[in-house]
Parts: C-alpha cells; sequence; structure tokens
C-alpha cells in the first residue's frame, strides 16, 4: 500500500468539551456550533475519550511529540513552559536529536510546520535545525493574532530563517498556508504537516478585533479581555481554516489515504469548557491533561468510532512512524507505542502506564486503566476516573494496596528518568492578583 499523507493539527489550549462533538456549550448552556468541520471529521474517523497530553503545560507536550520520548529526557521541557531564552544554548530541541520531521524525511517525506514552534530560539534551535523543510510561523509560546508578536511585543513571525510582516489574521495566515502547502505536493512524494495553531490560547481575538490588538499594544495575557463568544468564535475560525486544508486533501485526491489528527497541547484555561473534569492547564487533574481527540484515515479507519484505550500525545509519534514504515534511532528509542491496532478494533486497550510530573505545585500523576494515583503538593489521592471524572471521591483509605501499589509504580518510572532539575522554572501566567480563584 501506498504510504500514507500525515497531517497532525494542534490547538493551543483548548479544553476537553470545546468541540461540538465533545459537548461544547454556549453561555446559556445550549450546544454550540463551534467546530463543524472538526465534528464531520470526529464522525468520519475515531474520537477518542481517553486521550491525554504529555503535560499540562504546551512546551513539555511538544519536547514529546517530537521526540516521541518522555520530555522529561531533555533539559528544555523541564521548563513550565520554556520562556522567551532567546539566545539561550541549553533551553530548545537540540538539533542532533532524532525527531519525528527527521526520521519522516530520512525516509522520503517532505515535511512542513506551520505555526507554533516553542522548543528554542535562533540561532541555536529551529524547525529546520530538526527536520522541517519548510517553517511558516513563529518561535514564542504565545503570538498576537495581528501584530505578530511574542508575549513582550518583540515581532515573531518568520518563513524558515527570515522574519517576515504579513498582514491579516494569524488563525487565517497559518490555514492558507497549510491549505498552500497540501495543494503544492505531489502523489510522487508523501508528506508531513504539523499544523500547530496558537488558537485559542490568549490574546483573545477574533477576526473583527484588530482594534483590540492595538489596545493592548501585542502585550500579553489579555487578562482584561476576553469573553465566552470570543473564545468560541476563535475555535470557529479555527475550525473554518481546518476545513481549508481538508478541502484541498479533497481537490488533490489525497483524503482517502491521508491521516489527519487534531488534538490540543494540554487542558484548556480561562474561558474553556474541561466538562466533566475539575482542573485546567497546569494541573495533572483530568482537566489539565485530558484533550480532545479525534483521527481520520479513510483508508484505514471506519466512520464512526469511538475509543475509550489511554493515550498520550507521544504515542502519535509511534503511530506515524510505523504508518509511514519508518523506523526510530536506536540510541532514541521510543517511549510512545503505535495506535495503529486501534484502527482496526477501538477496543484494543493493553495495560500500560501513562505517567507524569511536574515542579508546579509537586505534582505527580499516574494512570492505570480506570485508576489514577494523584498527588498535589505532598497529599495523595486515589480517583476511578471511569466512575468518577471529575475526581471528587478520593478512594485511598478504601483502597490501601491499590494507592501502594500505583504509588510505587510511579516511583519506579521516575527513577527511570533525570530528575527535575533545580533551576527548572515555573512561569505562571496569571495569578489570584490577576484573576479570582474558586475556593474550591
Amino acid at each position: 500500500m501506498q504510504r500514507p499523507n500525515l497531517i497532525f493539527i494542534l490547538a493551543d489550549d483548548i479544553g476537553y468539551a470545546d468541540l461540538g462533538c465533545t459537548g461544547a456549550r454556549d453561555a446559556d448552556n445550549h450546544p454550540a456550533d463551534v467546530s463543524p468541520r472538526l465534528d464531520r471529521l470526529a464522525a468520519a474517523g475515531l474520537r477518542f475519550t481517553r486521550g491525554y497530553s504529555n503535560s499540562a503545560v504546551c512546551s513539555p507536550t511538544r519536547f514529546a511529540l517530537i521526540t516521541g520520548r518522555w520530555q522529561y529526557r531533555l533539559r528544555g521541557a523541564a521548563e513550565e513552559p520554556l520562556a522567551s531564552a532567546h539566545g539561550d544554548k541549553i533551553l530548545g530541541l537540540p538539533p542532533g536529536h532524532p525527531t519525528l520531521p527527521s526520521l519522516l524525511r530520512d525516509a522520503g517525506y517532505a515535511t512542513a510546520l506551520v505555526g507554533k514552534w516553542h522548543l528554542g530560539y535562533p540561532p541555536h534551535f529551529g524547525p529546520r535545525k530538526s527536520g522541517y523543510d519548510e517553517f511558516y510561523g513563529f518561535h514564542a509560546g504565545g503570538a498576537d493574532y495581528f501584530a505578530h508578536c511574542d508575549p513582550r511585543g518583540r515581532p515573531d513571525f518568520w518563513e524558515n530563517e527570515t522574519a517576515i510582516e504579513e498582514d491579516g489574521y494569524l488563525t487565517d495566515l497559518l490555514s492558507r498556508r497549510a491549505a498552500d502547502f497540501v495543494e503544492r505536493q505531489s502523489a510522487e512524494q508523501p508528506f508531513l504537516l504539523s499544523l500547530h495553531y496558537s488558537a485559542p490560547h490568549w490574546p483573545w481575538l477574533t477576526r473583527d478585533d484588530r482594534e483590540e490588538s492595538r489596545r493592548i499594544g501585542g502585550f500579553g495575557k489579555h487578562t482584561d479581555g476576553g469573553s465566552l463568544a470570543t473564545y468560541q468564535r476563535m475555535i470557529h475560525h479555527m475550525d473554518e481554516g481546518i476545513g481549508w486544508v481538508l478541502d484541498a486533501l479533497e481537490k488533490k485526491g489525497m483524503a482517502d489515504n491521508t491521516l489527519v489528527v487534531f488534538t490540543s497541547d494540554n487542558g484548556g484555561e480561562r474561558f474553556s469548557n474541561n466538562w466533566p473534569f475539575v482542573g485546567q492547564k497546569m494541573d495533572l487533574l483530568e482537566g489539565g491533561i485530558r484533550v480532545p481527540l479525534l483521527a481520520r484515515w479513510p483508508a484505514r479507519i471506519a466512520a464512526g468510532g469511538v475509543s475509550d484505550t489511554p493515550n498520550l500525545t507521544m504515542d502519535w509519534t509511534a503511530t506515524f512512524l510505523e504508518a509511514a514504515g519508518a523506523q526510530a534511532q536506536a540510541d532514541y528509542p521510543l517511549d510512545g507505542r503505535s495506535l495503529l491496532p486501534l484502527f482496526a478494533e477501538p477496543q484494543w486497550n493493553p495495560e500500560r502506564d501513562l505517567c507524569w510530573r511536574m515542579k508546579h505545585r509537586a505534582q505527580r500523576a499516574l494512570v492505570r486503566g480506570d485508576w489514577k494515583y494523584l498527588q498535589v503538593e505532598g497529599v495523595e489521592y486515589l480517583f476511578n476516573v471511569a466512575q468518577d471524572p471529575r475526581e471528587r471521591a478520593n478512594l485511598r483509605e478504601r483502597e490501601p494496596e491499590r494507592l501502594a501499589e500505583l504509588r510505587a509504580a510511579w516511583n519506579a518510572w521516575d527513577a527511570g528518568l533525570p530528575p527535575i532539575p533545580d533551576d527548572s522554572k515555573v512561569s505562571l501566567v496569571f495569578t489570584t492578583k490577576d484573576l479570582p480563584q474558586a475556593s474550591f
């Protein structure tokens, strides 16, 4: 069979229930039609109810995705998240490390990143140093949708290694470039397209909010703006652009043999809907790591499937490589597991442990089947997340043996990885000085 084309679409900070197909609701608690194209993609493929991000914050998940390995193996991924460390020689993805795009490029794929990089700054790091033939996007963890600058107001829009200036709404610019990349491809060479949106990450700006962009001056966290309506409109703009990419596939006759995956780098924040889960970005509660996950590949995935098999972001690296017939380098074995068996049998569910750790609030978590071990600031919890997805019934006193078993499994996993460096930093976007926090 001809090798498939591969498209990985990564939203930024989107919540589990922020898509129509995962339960989006408007301010009046009515179903919200925010993602018609993604809803159709889900209906034509496989929707995952237990897709987990590798981290509860963006750049560590991106380290795991691009390497297919536990992000904790790399120093840069210990930052929560990677700050604007321009010129830093350590905090980034080492160019010598094999990656999903470099392994696929070496296997004959055309490769492109459109959108967010967030894995270190030039001149020491960059997309084209790590396997992408083409890059169109930005390096920082966030970008103003009209000023095209980083959260500190510095210009950050690039084509390959050249700084560029383009007028327009960032989400639309990324969508158009991604569709253009598909249109330029030949049936003679398969491709990998990484389409990593900034949407719906702050600042809270729709296509109609150019004046609001001017008001905030391209700077940061936008704690004095936004609304649920604005946030959902941002998702709708992204969904429309994804439709342009899917339409380009159809026009090229490539849709049948293209694996398209959509997910988020972590759980949502601020205006997002993480229902039924508690917690958000920066939390190892389910709301911080359970993310929407959809896959479509008409040649291999039956329409209308739903899978509750727990999986991690880095599993898609292994999946893409296996689908392409490419191999990991022996010195850098994958920690992710290929999900190709799921495409034939959505009930495939091998026993395995999914693990997390964070410096922020000294969090630890391990998921094994329906059970979850969680530790936050030294306090332990045990949940059955199938029966209690909101993690409101702490079973540690009722199941002491299970608690001890999962704690020991987490400790064994942790012992096999480098420790969290003392000098790694946690960077919170906002605190209770900016926005009120619920008491519980």
